[in-house]
């Protein structure tokens, strides 16, 4: 196994090809293909030939995938549990409100629209033309 990447000796760029993100993770294409494969969270885009294309944040989660399996010694089911469980950041923001306060968040601010379409409807009966 190679030496461990530095997020910080990660060349900036938009897009990554897999032959770049082997050569900067130190895992064979393949192995990328079938982390593809195991970890549905990691879904890198196709460009219009068919061509993986990753971005950054592709790359960092890449990155701790590598660390669990390589250095912590996770399983494959092990670390899809991790990620599973919300004990991972995936790059993405993760709401941690419980539903039922969103859903009443929403309903009131829909309560609150319905009030001012009323009042409107009201003002434009008022005013005549």
């Amino acid at each position: 196994m190679k030496k461990p990447v530095l997020k910080e000796s990660i060349p900036e760029k938009l897009f990554y090809k897999i032959g770049e993100v082997s050569r900067i993770i130190g895992v064979e294409p393949y192995i990328l293909r079938y982390w593809e494969s195991e970890f549905g969270f990691l879904k890198p885009r196709k460009n219009k030939s068919g061509q993986r294309v990753y971005v950054r944040s592709d790359l960092d989660l890449i990155l701790q995938i590598k660390r669990m399996l390589y250095e912590e010694k996770y399983t494959i089911s092990g670390v899809k549990k991790r990620f599973g469980e919300g004990l991972i950041k995936r790059g993405r923001k993760i709401n941690t409100k419980p539903p039922a306060e969103v859903i009443n968040r929403i309903r009131q601010e829909l309560i609150n629209i319905l009030d001012i379409l009323k009042d409107r409807k009201k003002i434009i009966k008022i005013r005549p033309e």
